[in-house]
């Protein structure tokens, strides 16, 4: 096992990693920017400024990630996700400077990350795939040929693209080409890369994932599958486990499949496929996260696998010790971003100082990960995530009556945070029959008196 790890992140992400590197004996370095130097998550171990708080010129920085875990002696590095957990060439760089990056390989990360590719490979592995382009469009004319033939409305999507970016839906051929070209600029100015490929829009559907976690001996096992359907703007705002609007036969089906096609690419460490349930029941493969994922934890919880440690024993070329058999899911479980937005005000960031911080009572049903205490100052730099609540329950309505519990007795004070809309949607008639789509949040905006 490892003896030094650089945790190449911030905020929450990191406070994941330490959590686990403590707990294993393993020595924890932070690389921070200037605006995070001595954050809660890195206090009391050692760790090196990466430059100034702007993402682009410390955590973004390859080479100086890179060059950071080598001079603090770290033989391993743990990306979290975002900033840099994705980026094939960052795990390249690693790799030619003998630091293991504790992830895939680049070449399935590279594979992984462009979507074409992704889903070929995902296809003879049997997995069912959303109808759309055979590879990357050519233009706009290419764009109208496919559409025609899969029929409107359908989904324009950047070929490298993610969290939203570069996607535009045409619903009749007069809407496509304009589509195509805001897609395209959008794709360049976000991820470099103008290419885009077009998917039938299922409209109506579920998003569902499931978690993987396989060893470079080629042992395969799913966690389970999460629903990640609450979502804006293609950001997710609360995950469950299991998925309760997936059919056994559908599940069994496809978890089935999503572990062939794991062990066919070669793929190492933790990663997630994520699927569309569309309105016939059938799970369709969208793209497969090359990371750990925010919610991971409620696979976590139904599990009893500490995903993080894992990582670390498949990265440090352990095979996993446990089979498909021995994994038993129970209960279930329910994630809250809260975040330090204000819902009433479109989802205004908030950020300022934390004036009092006192999250529910931990027990074995409540979890909370977070890097937030009291006098911590959400910096205006970054991603918004003030913690995680974690609730399981033996059922979903007893998981969401104890959710609702832990959530009113959640003091934030200071920022708006988002945990007044998580009550709105834990308290709607159509989030407790389950009833919603992508389409909507449930609940949210609530309906005022007299409308």
């Amino acid at each position: 096992m490892f003896h030094r790890i650089f945790v190449a992140n911030r905020g929450e992400v990191a406070a994941r990693v330490r959590r686990t590197c403590e707990r294993l004996g393993i020595t924890p370095v932070f690389g921070v920017s200037e605006a995070d130097r001595d954050a809660p998550w890195c206090r009391g171990h050692e760790q090196v400024v990466l430059g100034p708080a702007r993402a682009a010129a410390s955590y973004l920085n390859i080479e100086r990630v890179v060059e950071a875990a080598r001079q603090t002696r770290c033989s391993a590095l743990h990306p979290g996700w975002g900033f840099l957990s994705e980026n094939p060439r960052f795990v390249s760089m690693c790799e030619s400077y003998g630091v293991t990056f504790i992830g895939p390989s680049a070449h399935v990360m590279h594979l992984m990350g462009k979507k074409t590719p992704a889903k070929r490979a995902m296809g003879r592995a049997r997995l069912t795939l959303i109808p759309g382009s055979d590879g990357i469009l050519r233009d706009a004319a290419h764009a109208r040929e496919v559409a025609d033939a899969v029929g409107y409305p359908v989904l324009l999507k950047a070929e490298s693209g993610g969290g939203g970016r570069g996607m535009r839906i045409a619903r009749a051929t007069a809407e496509l080409e304009r589509a195509y070209d805001e897609a395209s600029a959008e794709a360049v100015a976000a991820f470099g890369d103008g290419r885009l490929y077009l998917e039938k829009l299922i409209e109506g559907g579920r998003h569902v994932e499931i978690q993987l976690l396989a060893d470079r001996y080629g042992n395969v096992v799913h966690l389970g599958a999460r629903d990640c359907t609450v979502q804006r703007n293609h950001q997710k705002l609360i995950e469950e486990s299991p998925a309760p609007a997936v059919s056994p036969d559908e599940l069994s089906r496809t978890l089935e499949a999503a572990c062939r096609a794991t062990a066919q690419i070669g793929y190492t460490g933790a990663g997630t496929m994520e699927f569309l349930l569309d309105e016939a029941g059938t799970l369709r493969f969208m793209e497969m996260n090359t990371r750990l994922q925010v919610e991971h934890t409620v696979s976590e919880v139904r599990s009893g696998v500490d995903l993080v440690e894992q990582q670390l024993r498949v990265a440090a070329g352990h095979r996993l010790p446990f089979t498909q058999a021995d994994l038993q899911l129970s209960g279930h479980a329910i994630e809250f971003r809260i975040n330090a937005e204000d819902p009433a005000d479109g989802f205004r960031p908030a950020p300022g100082i934390i004036l009092r911080w006192q999250p529910p009572p931990i027990s074995d049903d409540v979890r909370v990960d977070t890097h937030v205490e009291t006098g911590y100052t959400v910096p205006p730099f970054y991603d918004s995530l003030l913690c995680k609540l974690i609730v399981r329950g033996t059922t979903r309505d007893e998981a969401i009556d104890r959710s609702i519990a832990a959530l009113e007795t959640f003091a934030c004070e200071g920022p708006a945070t988002t945990i007044p809309m998580h009550l709105a949607i834990l308290r709607s008639p159509a989030f407790r029959r389950g009833a919603y789509t992508t389409r909507a949040i449930p609940g949210w905006p609530p309906v005022k008196e007299g409308q």
